[in-house]
């Protein structure tokens, strides 16, 4: 599954991981994406992989608003 979020563009970031002695190593912090299913007032299903903070915009928003503005930067859903 794509760690990217469908609705934010939520996507893995990359950092060091300190020890205690203060030795790094690389490391990545992912989002936490979810392939939720939702359905549209025309009564289709959509099927978007969602971070948690993209859930809280279309629990504000409404999923058709969302869907909206997500075509609108040209991705086909």
């Amino acid at each position: 599954m794509s760690n990217v979020c469908d609705v934010t563009g939520a996507k893995p970031s990359f950092g060091n991981a300190v020890s205690h002695s203060h030795r790094r190593t690389r490391r990545t912090w992912n989002p936490n994406v979810q392939r939720r299913r939702f359905r549209l007032a025309d009564g289709r299903a959509v099927r978007l992989n969602v971070s948690t903070t993209g859930l809280k915009i279309i629990d504000r928003d409404g999923i058709d608003a969302v869907v909206a503005r997500i075509r609108a930067r040209g991705v086909r859903v």
